[in-house]
């Protein structure tokens, strides 16, 4: 199959020059056949949409398939890959590395079970990579453009570009809209670092496409992205040097809760190099220099490959956001809580236009554009509790406020913990490291935050964001039977630690009366 066809908009789609497209073997076939089939025609415009998406990443998808099964006329237009980051560079390759890495330290760890596993644990990075990208081919036809066209959505493959307030141009065919939405979200940008001009690096959207291992890896970043990979590459076998901010690694998380994630890294062979706002790197013969200054002394490290995982930028430009009337700026595009751009009948969602970008708050966004744009509905952003996860091993989740949040806001807290190393099935498997820490209102059960260090984390913050969300309290859980045993038991100790606060010393007393009279 050719690397280079028609994209249906009379451009050249070229394989080589995207990314997730490399390799370029059966299974990113696959994954073009589904999310840019080559031989696609774009449909001839209706007269007029309700609806007119641009972009085709999760904000996009949700929206048209959502607005397309309320009965709207709606046309998506993707430049690129449908399916958007989430599939194609983020989540779903991510998460089939981390689960790969998973199984590699797990047979390392064997012993520590009674499991004896004789000779050395080795990693095919290709086998793991070939992986990656067939389970990825294999999710894709849930983003494919033949798909959406089932749905009733008319499907555009080419680069959209407003033309006037209410009508977008795309492959030279212009659709006319009674609203439209952006889409677009948001790609990897390079950070302000001496000498990053002058060295190959890869980001989240290229890292993907590596058949061979590095022998040693350079991290740029410390954040979720940085941290995960870190971890993964470290299990595989590389040399991983992670260059952590002046905050440390996490630094939006609870400092006791990135700790536990760091000493889980540094066992697992990363090393960990402190402050990067003094680094400077440079090309060598062998590869990519990282000099910084630690400790008060400089140092410098080799390294084969260079990952930056720091930066992203919004994906405004190309759009002819001028000629619709759209604000917009460094951080994208400017929306009210109602997600309504300055021009009021085009409005945007996703990384666009968030700071919360996560596939599931690009979803949840999306489903407030279809009520507000199509129905005059009144929903907002603000409105919506946003938990996240970072997929270390243990994973860290948080749901609703931090302390410092609280403290801002002029809201005081109780803060209850529950360590893991107290909770049978966390003893039983291993996975002491961790805890579950719920934040209510002082005096009150009522939750206003949550993290949860945990080795599925992702899972555990659920059940409190439904609590939080469903205005139920730690009296409840405290009294909601969980299975025995799980590591959920440390949620449900966190209701019983709360009961307890309300045996004061004077219910103390009138129970010590009532069980004395009847003795009597």
């Amino acid at each position: 199959m050719p690397n280079s066809r028609s994209s249906g908009d009379g451009s050249a789609f070229d394989a080589e020059a995207f990314p997730p497209l490399q390799p370029w073997d059966d299974h990113n076939q696959r994954l073009r056949l589904h999310t840019h089939p080559g031989d696609w025609s774009n449909p001839k415009p209706a007269d007029r949409y309700n609806l007119v998406v641009i972009g085709g990443g999760t904000a996009g998808l949700v929206t048209a398939a959502g607005a397309a099964g309320l009965g709207a006329r709606v046309a998506l237009v993707e430049k690129h890959l449908l399916g958007g980051d989430c599939l194609n560079v983020g989540c779903v390759p991510s998460k089939a590395l981390i689960r790969a890495a998973r199984a590699a330290a797990g047979v390392r760890e064997a012993a520590a079970f009674g499991v004896r596993v004789e000779g050395e644990v080795r990693v095919d990075f290709g086998a793991v990579m070939e992986r990656m990208r067939r389970l990825r081919a294999d999710i894709s036809p849930h983003d494919s453009a033949a798909r959406f066209r089932d749905l009733g959505v008319d499907v555009f493959l080419g680069a959209g570009r407003f033309v006037g307030p209410d009508k977008i141009n795309v492959g030279g065919q212009t659709l006319h809209f009674a609203k439209a939405v952006i889409a677009t979200g948001a790609r990897a940008a390079a950070p302000a670092i001496p000498g990053l001009a002058d060295v190959p690096y890869l980001t989240h959207e290229t890292v993907f496409s590596l058949t061979e291992l590095p022998g040693r890896l350079g991290i740029i970043g410390a954040g979720p992205i940085g941290c995960e990979m870190a971890q993964c590459f470290a299990r595989f076998g590389a040399e991983v040097f992670l260059v952590e901010s002046a905050n440390g690694i996490l630094p939006r998380e609870e400092r006791d809760a990135a700790q536990v994630v760091r000493t889980a890294l540094l066992r697992d062979g990363v090393r960990i190099l402190s402050d990067g706002r003094n680094l400077q790197l440079s090309r060598t013969g062998d590869g990519v220099r990282l000099q910084f200054k630690q400790q008060a002394s400089s140092q410098e490290v080799i390294v084969d490959r260079l990952l930056v995982a720091a930066g992203r930028a919004p994906n405004v430009e190309g759009l002819g956001l001028e000629a619709a009337g759209v604000q917009f700026g460094h951080k994208g595009v400017e929306v009210n809580d109602r997600l309504q751009t300055s021009h009021p009948r085009i409005y945007a969602c996703g990384d666009i236009c968030s700071a919360y970008q996560f596939t599931h708050a690009a979803d949840f966004l999306a489903r407030i554009v279809i009520q507000n744009a199509l129905f005059k509905g009144r929903a907002r952003a603000s409105s919506l509790l946003i938990p996240w996860c970072t997929y270390t091993s243990p994973e860290i989740a948080h749901v609703g406020l931090y302390p410092q949040e609280a403290e801002a806001k002029g809201i005081a807290l109780d803060t209850f913990t529950q360590e893991l190393r107290t909770v049978d099935r966390a003893i039983l498997d291993g996975e002491t490291e961790g805890f579950v820490r719920i934040h209510v209102r002082r005096g009150t059960d009522r939750i206003v935050g949550a993290t949860v260090v945990a080795s599925h984390a992702g899972d555990l913050i659920s059940e409190l964001t439904l609590a939080m969300k469903g205005g139920l309290g730690l009296k409840t859980i405290g009294a909601t039977i969980h299975p025995y045993p799980t590591q959920a038991e440390a949620i449900r100790r966190i209701g019983d630690q709360y009961g307890r606060t309300r045996l004061t010393p004077m219910v103390q007393g009138l129970f010590r009366k009532w069980l004395a009279w009847q003795r009597a």
